[in-house]
């Protein structure tokens, strides 16, 4: 296990409960809460302190929407950092198709920039990095039994990328819930260059699966926000017998974190058509994760904005 773990997106859900998990393992002896609101990473760090009964604990200010946010936020991190869990994320909020700072649309933005950023500064500083795991979701490869279509791209380029992040590959319209999947399946890809780039660090892509009580639509435009939390994780994904909950969502993260035999540069999510249950490679449902020429077109795609 790492001793020093920076999680994004940590003031609540499946961000704060990895830090719960982490924090009882005695050898980890210091996690980083990487946050955008101040407020919400005090309210979550003393809440972790009470539940947990530990004092390891920090609190980095980060928006992972904005790159500058991020390498500034970097300069506020002492010492070693050994591993991070890149869970920042979400739909973008209530205009998901707006241009960010970076050129991006704001669900890239959110899922990818930061995180970008993150590594890519951390580096610079010189910290001892070992492993890295990428939030992806099922969705980068597609669940159409409930409505999650496979990704279906022409070219897998560096410009046919680049559009999906700035947003004009889904035409006039942008669709958060069919963008977010594509924008994961880029994310994933990058990750997975991401491990021959710097082959003393591994890298892991994991989905937490469906988990309910999460915030990835909180801040959706309201029909987004409706489906996700009315239908589809109380009622639809329960009877497919298709959802568990925010602890065994985090688990998948503290199992990508741990787990030596989930191998660098690869993918891990549900068997194909399910969205709960172990962990499995995802390249035998899409090979084309496994492509190399794809990996790196998705980080010259990703690098362009940075």
């Amino acid at each position: 296990m790492y001793k020093s773990v920076l999680i994004t997106g940590a003031n609540g859900g499946l961000g704060k409960e990895s830090a719960r998990q982490l924090a009882q393992n005695a050898e980890v002896n210091r996690i980083i809460l990487a946050c955008r609101s101040e407020s919400k990473a005090n309210e979550a760090k003393q809440e972790l302190e009470k539940e947990t009964g530990r004092s390891i604990f920090e609190i980095a200010l980060m928006d992972f929407s904005d790159a500058d946010s991020v390498r500034q936020g970097v300069k506020s991190i002492k010492g070693s950092v050994d591993a991070l869990i890149l869970n920042a994320g979400g739909m973008g909020g209530k205009d998901p198709g707006a241009k960010s700072k970076s050129g991006m649309n704001m669900i890239a933005a959110a899922n990818i920039i930061g995180h970008a950023a993150l590594i890519e500064a951390l580096v610079e500083q010189g910290a001892q990095i070992k492993r890295v795991v990428y939030v992806s979701s099922e969705a980068a490869r597609g669940v159409p039994s409930v409505g999650m279509k496979k990704p279906e791209l022409k070219s897998f380029s560096v410009d046919e990328f680049k559009s999906i992040l700035e947003g004009g590959f889904f035409g006039s319209k942008l669709d958060p819930g069919q963008a977010y999947g594509y924008v994961k399946l880029v994310g994933t890809l990058w990750t997975s260059a991401l491990s021959r780039k710097f082959p003393e660090i591994e890298f892991v892509s994991v989905s937490p699966g469906a988990t309910k009580g999460t915030a990835v639509a909180d801040n959706a435009p309201p029909l987004i926000k409706f489906m996700f939390k009315y239908v589809m994780y109380p009622i639809i994904l329960p009877l497919k017998g298709m959802v568990h909950g925010v602890e065994k969502g985090a688990a998948r993260y503290v199992q990508a974190l741990q787990d030596p035999t989930l191998k660098s540069g690869k993918f891990y999510a549900s068997k194909e058509g399910k969205l709960t249950g172990e962990l499995v490679e995802q390249s035998p449902f899409f090979p084309a994760l496994a492509e190399p020429t794809f990996q790196e077109n998705a980080y010259q795609a990703v690098q362009s904005y940075l």
